[in-house]
């Protein structure tokens, strides 16, 4: 699995209060614990924590990078914030996010293909996240059509079906796994499919457990990224197991250590 380190995010307040006091150190602390927690990407999202949060987001990529080497995912939906991501960034990023909205596309397509970036898109469009498989579907194949006339190839492309919480839409998971494995053949290669993983456990009591058990079911559908907390052991080990019985890891008697490695 792609795991993408959700914990840069100006929402939270210690990462909102060193944006505001520009102090680098607890970004990079961050940045590093992640890093050491198994995150490919680390996610850097400015949330509402700066006015000008295309300079909020320079800053946060140019102090992250400081750090550490690993991929960012520059997660805006506004435009010239993840230009101005992209702009900071050492290597090539993942933008996250776009819609599947024509003229979103024809703005963040070209974006990431000329700037080498691998692109998350929601199946979400003027009408809202759809409740229905069908829907989702119908919007992750007008995103992966538009990509590949554009240039951008599946393998770069995450396609999102959007998780809802549980508790205000509990028939959802089950339509998650079911869009999950017809995107998946939409194309050849397939595209990425990701999650915010954490909106399913939004407003509930037992947040790791239907995290943790969420994310496997999803893995066993086709699931192969997710934003996720990587500080989550119990979630990350599950992860890593899923993947050993999926087939998809080789299995040693001390996976989890392999793994993590």
């Amino acid at each position: 699995m792609i795991a993408i380190g959700e914990r840069i995010n100006g929402m939270y307040e210690d990462v909102k209060k060193a944006i505001a006091e520009k102090d680098p150190r607890p970004v990079q602390d961050l940045a590093r614990r992640q890093r050491d927690a198994g995150a490919d990407f680390l996610d850097i999202n400015v949330g509402t924590a700066a006015a000008d949060r295309e300079a909020a987001m320079r800053w946060l990529v140019e102090t992250a990078q400081e750090a550490v080497d690993t991929p960012l995912s520059i997660d805006s939906t506004n435009f010239d914030v993840v230009k101005a991501g992209i702009g900071a960034a050492k290597n090539p990023v993942l933008i996250n996010s776009t819609k599947g909205e024509p003229a979103l596309l024809e703005k963040f397509v070209p974006l990431a293909v000329e700037n080498n970036a691998q692109l998350v898109a929601l199946t979400m469009d003027s009408r809202g996240v759809p409740a229905d498989v069908n829907t989702r579907v119908e919007i992750a194949a007008t995103v992966v059509t538009f990509a590949q006339e554009a240039g951008l190839d599946p393998s770069r492309l995450y396609i999102d079906p959007i998780i809802l919480p549980i508790n205000v839409a509990q028939d959802q998971p089950q339509r998650i796994f079911e869009a999950i494995q017809q995107i998946r053949m939409l194309s050849d290669p397939a595209p990425h499919i990701i999650l915010g993983l954490s909106n399913v456990s939004q407003s509930t009591k037992e947040r790791p457990l239907l995290n943790r058990t969420f994310l496997v079911m999803a893995l066993a559908a086709g699931l192969d990224a997710a934003i996720v907390d990587v500080f989550d052991k119990d979630l990350m080990d599950a992860a890593i197991t899923a993947e050993i019985i999926l087939n998809k890891s080789i299995y040693s008697d001390d996976f989890l250590r392999a793994a993590r490695k």
